[in-house]
């Protein structure tokens, strides 16, 4: 499946063209230093898996130290006419979601036109690393972002509790709730399959 295939162009248009200004702060950095990854998740990454509910916000994390540049939003008018944003989320941190720790290893190349994979190496977590993700808030959207992406037969319960329950042996914390959690979105997923 081409992964932006389901986007809406003019989402793709607008991603690609924060991205693109993420990629040219790059250009001048040292070969040895390249490629940076980055990786998607949220909404956005969901949006490419499942061409719905746009996202306002790109969040993601790299794997270089990484001085972003100014400028990380495009405005844009959607098909009906309203005005949008989307905005590079910089205040987007991982360590709050439930990530299992081969999912950046898992993760899926997204080909993006006029961006160099040689300098921004741009990455969306698995469908299934997705959806573990989402679970460590579970809030509605994302309830339906699990829901979205097991009827596209991305995931299935069973895999998402193996993955997600996997990811939970590295976390210290509230675990009890964090159990609660995957069985709450393990049920989302059976109810689809």
């Amino acid at each position: 499946m081409q992964l932006d295939a389901l986007a809406q162009p003019y989402f793709l248009t607008a991603f690609q063209r924060i991205v693109s200004r993420i990629e040219e702060s790059l250009r001048e950095t040292p070969e040895t230093a390249l490629p940076v990854s980055m990786y998607i998740f949220g909404d956005g990454a969901v949006h490419f898996y499942t061409g719905e509910r746009v996202s306002i916000k790109i969040d993601a994390t790299f794997f270089h130290r990484i001085a972003l540049p100014d400028n990380l939003e495009v405005s844009y008018r959607a098909p009906d006419g309203a005005a949008k944003l989307l905005y590079f989320n910089r205040q987007f941190n991982d360590s709050f979601a439930l990530v299992h720790e081969d999912a950046y290893r898992d993760s899926v190349p997204l080909e993006l036109r006029e961006i160099d994979s040689k300098v921004l190496d741009v990455r969306l977590l698995s469908a299934l690393d997705l959806a573990v993700s989402k679970i460590s808030r579970l809030a509605d959207h994302d309830r339906q972002d699990i829901a979205s992406l097991a009827k596209l037969r991305s995931i299935n319960s069973n895999s998402l509790r193996i993955r997600a329950e996997e990811a939970m042996k590295s976390y210290v914390g509230h675990l009890a709730r964090l159990q609660t959690s995957i069985d709450l979105a393990c049920n989302i997923v059976a109810t689809v399959e």
